[in-house]
């Protein structure tokens, strides 16, 4: 009997102690999501770090600043050698979409070029350190020729296609001189893209552009001689321009995007597709790139 009363109180402990715990997570849950709801009107920071592959979270960010009118308006920090061009252009469209509400001074941070430079040129003024590496305007797309190592392990590869193209980039063979001239053809069409990007974001002419857009990289300090940022200075300049732009006074409060949360298995998920899809682009060979050559994540 004294074991089943000891059994009971033990049980009735664990189940108060599960329901305070549960509510806890309930609570958090509803007031974390809107943290920010009580917070003054301020500056909003959106960060880009690192290769660009998948912009949603960036795109979502911005829009998000977009319609909140705590915002006022955003400081886009760029810390990016660039990355995929698809990627880098949904993240340019976001910030010309936003920038049209709301005034995105972008700040340079170590580095931002090629797809890191493209995502600035929307913004109404860019920022950059003296030493910040940027420009880089052009286009890449790598592939890998793995012929001679097949022979040499007596491998041999067979590819059954519907049409001429269709296997263009093959590790296995060489490429003909009709692939070449096709993807070169893509590769212009992207590469004009660029410089009518920035022509129109910086309001210069796109012959201009051209004579930079050779794939040079440029210090801070040379492209403000270039026009193609506006003024040296750090990231706090920054936020204090955007605060003043706004009409706020004093030191801008800065707002930053609510925290995503991550959960077990979402984490597990996204690590193995990042790191999955960071071998097939890097090892395959097949990638067309706003980046700077030589810059790892």
């Amino acid at each position: 009997m004294k074991n089943r009363w000891i059994w009971m109180i033990s049980g009735l402990m664990l189940f108060f102690i599960l329901a305070a715990m549960t509510a806890l997570l309930a609570i958090n849950s509803v007031f974390g999501e809107n943290r920010e709801l009580n917070v003054s009107s301020g500056v909003g920071v959106v960060e880009v770090k690192g290769i660009i592959l998948d912009p949603q979270e960036t795109v979502k960010q911005l829009n998000d600043f977009a319609k909140d009118e705590k915002v006022k308006s955003v400081v886009l920090r760029i810390d990016s050698p660039g990355g995929v061009v698809g990627p880098s252009q949904e993240i340019w469209s976001a910030v010309k979409k936003l920038n049209k509400k709301k005034k995105v001074i972008a700040s340079m941070g170590s580095v931002a070029a090629s797809g890191g430079y493209y995502i600035a040129v929307p913004a109404s003024l860019i920022y950059a350190n003296p030493g910040t590496i940027t420009g880089s305007i052009g286009v890449l797309m790598k592939f890998s020729n793995l012929e001679g190592l097949m022979e040499k392990v007596g491998m041999k590869s067979f590819t059954l296609k519907t049409g001429k193209y269709k296997d263009v980039g093959s590790t296995a063979r060489k490429m003909t001189e009709d692939e070449k001239s096709m993807l070169l053809s893509v590769i212009e069409s992207t590469h004009k893209q660029f410089v009518k990007a920035v022509a129109e974001g910086r309001n210069l002419p796109e012959s201009k552009v051209l004579e930079l857009a050779d794939g040079r990289i440029f210090s801070g300090e040379q492209a403000m001689g270039y026009k193609l940022v506006d003024r040296l200075g750090t990231m706090q300049d920054a936020i204090e321009e955007a605060g003043r732009l706004a009409g706020i006074s004093g030191e801008p409060h800065i707002i930053k995007p609510q925290k995503k949360k991550h959960y077990l298995l979402d984490m597990l998920v996204e690590e193995s597709a990042g790191r999955f899809g960071s071998l097939i682009r890097k090892d395959k060979g097949f990638s067309l790139s706003y980046e700077l050559e030589g810059v790892e994540e």
